[in-house]
């Protein structure tokens, strides 16, 4: 299974499923992990999943998790790809409050796992790990790759153990690890959880009837939002450079909660104070008020720069929320 091109991401959240789009795209045969669960978990990457009795299958799941280094190493080993994505984490902010332990065996002693498997198994490959800008947490606005990391909660402290140690195992073992530190990037395929989905899903659903409310917490936080599309570029050319390095990806502008509840209920012609109220539980403990990114080296080195912004965004993913919703009431599968 070595072959010219043979990269393996972690096809976990929003950015596996485009990323693994744009691999299979170039060329590339693209193995994911996913973990073992009792529901179905694979929803964002279905349509990528091929006949498994299909010879040389250019698209290949394998079960493993980051908790458990020996499965991690069997995989490596492999699948020797030239390519490995770590885009696994528990990645929830708020609930990283609730589940501090295991966010950090995932977020933290995940990379330091997949670092060691690479290593223990001798080969050369390359290695991109998402950090993210929770990692600035209280640091002033904007933030570029020479901002210090003020981390403001559990996932935030193990995304800086976690990009430390790659910048360690890049400088002890000249390995070659480039860090993405990725501001907030979004998509259709966003988790519920998350507030931009939770407020284009429930604009929707307020539209046709199906809810009332949208219970949120804190309306006046700021954050860079970008297009997960996007971002995944930016991750690849990462990997194409001649030396790695770190590199902050991010639109350059920030919006809060209630521009963000503006521009969704707006695209449905909705007035959001109608619908929304605070719920205290949906409070982080230790706030990040605003998250604004700095993507000038990226758009020096890499050549890279966003496309999509922050209106087109959240329209667009308001419209295939209401599509979701369409279907789902007219009782068919949605064209998407």
């Amino acid at each position: 299974m070595n072959h010219h091109h043979a990269p393996t991401a972690a096809v976990q959240r929003p950015d596996g499923s485009h990323l693994s789009e744009l691999l299979l795209a170039k060329g590339y045969d693209v193995h994911g992990i996913k973990r073992r669960a009792s529901l179905f978990n694979s929803d964002r990457i279905d349509h990528l999943d091929e006949d498994p009795h299909v010879d040389h299958q250019r698209f290949k799941l394998h079960y493993g998790d980051l908790t458990d280094s020996t499965n991690l190493i069997r995989i490596i080993q492999q699948v020797q790809p030239d390519e490995i994505y770590n885009l696994g984490a528990q990645s929830h902010v708020r609930v990283s409050f609730d589940v501090p332990e295991y966010t950090a065996s995932t977020v933290a002693m995940g990379t330091l796992r997949l670092l060691e498997a690479i290593r223990d198994s001798g080969i050369k490959t390359r290695f991109y790990q998402a950090s993210s800008s929770e990692m600035f947490g209280g640091a002033a606005a904007p933030q570029d790759e020479s901002t210090p990391f003020l981390p403001r909660s559990p996932y935030a402290c193990a995304k800086v153990f976690a990009h430390h140690l790659c910048q360690n195992y890049r400088e002890a073992y000249g390995m070659f690890v480039a860090c993405g530190i990725l501001f907030n990037h979004e998509s259709p395929r966003r988790g519920i959880p998350f507030v931009t989905r939770k407020v284009t899903r429930a604009a929707a659903r307020i539209k046709h009837g199906l809810d009332k409310k949208l219970y949120l917490g804190n309306l006046d936080a700021r954050r860079d939002w970008g297009f997960a599309g996007d971002y995944v570029q930016a991750m690849w050319l990462m990997l194409q450079q001649d030396k790695p390095d770190d590199y902050v990806i991010a639109t350059g502008e920030s919006h809060t909660i209630r521009e963000l509840l503006d521009v969704a209920f707006q695209t449905l012609e909705l007035d959001w104070p109608k619908f929304v109220e605070i719920d205290p539980r949906y409070l982080r403990p230790t706030e990040v008020d605003h998250l604004e990114g700095n993507a000038a080296k990226a758009k020096r080195v890499l050549g890279w720069q966003p496309r999509v912004r922050f209106k087109e965004l959240i329209e667009m993913m308001v419209r295939a929320d209401e599509e979701d919703v369409r279907c789902s009431l007219a009782g068919r599968a949605p064209t998407s």
